[in-house]
C-alpha cells in the first residue's frame, strides 16, 4: 500500500529509526486513526522496503540491550518518497469511513435497530472528537510536533464535527 510506505519513508527520511521506533511514531501521531496502518505492517513494510532497496539496516548495540536494526533511506528511497509524494497528492481523495456500510443498509433493519445502529455510530463519533479535543489540546504547545502535525489532527476534528452534525441529522434531531 502506497499510503504506508509514504508514512514509513517519510519517518524515515526525517532520521533513521529501527521498527520499533517507527511504531510507537504511528502511535504517537495517531495515525492509525487516519491511515490504516497496524504495528505488524511497519515490520512487514521496512523488510519489504530493505528489499526493494528503497531502505538499508544496520544492525547495532546499545549497552546490555539485544541488537536491533536501525533503517535509513537509501537514494532509491528517497527517489521513491518523492515519487510517491507527488503521486498521492495528484490522486483523487476518497473518503473511506467503514461506518458507511452500516449507512447504506440501514433500510434493511427494522426502526428501533436503525436508531441502535445511528446511536451507535454517533458515541463512536463523539468518543473520536473527544480524544481529538484532548489530543489538541495536549500537543498544541509541544515544540516537536510538526505545525503539519497538528494540521492533521484539526483536520480529523473538523471532519469528527461534521460526522457528528450530519449523523445527529439523520436521526432527525
Amino acid at each position: 500500500m502506497a499510503t504506508i510506505d509514504l508514512i514509513v519513508l517519510g519517518m524515515l527520511k526525517q532520521e533513521p529509526r529501527s521498527a520499533y521506533e517507527l511504531q510507537k511514531l504511528v502511535e504517537y501521531r495517531n495515525i492509525s486513526k487516519w491511515v490504516r496502518i497496524s504495528t505488524q505492517s511497519i515490520y512487514k513494510k521496512v523488510i519489504q522496503l530493505e528489499e526493494k532497496g528503497y531502505v538499508k539496516s544496520s544492525i547495532v548495540k546499545e549497552g546490555k540491550m539485544p541488537e536491533k536494526a536501525i533503517y535509513s533511506l537509501t537514494a532509491a528511497g528517497e527517489k521513491e518518497f518523492e515519487d510517491l509524494m507527488e503521486e498521492i497528492s495528484e490522486s483523487p481523495i476518497h473518503f473511506f469511513l467503514d461506518f458507511n456500510a452500516v449507512i447504506v443498509n440501514l433500510a434493511s433493519l427494522p426502526p428501533e435497530a436503525q436508531k441502535t445502529c445511528l446511536s451507535n455510530i454517533e458515541a463512536q463519533v463523539k468518543t473520536l472528537r473527544s480524544e481529538l479535543e484532548e489530543s489538541l489540546r495536549t500537543k498544541k504547545d509541544v515544540p516537536e510536533i510538526p505545525k503539519t502535525g497538528m494540521a492533521v489532527l484539526q483536520q480529523q476534528l473538523m471532519l469528527a464535527q461534521t460526522i457528528e452534525a450530519w449523523v445527529a441529522s439523520l436521526k432527525g434531531n
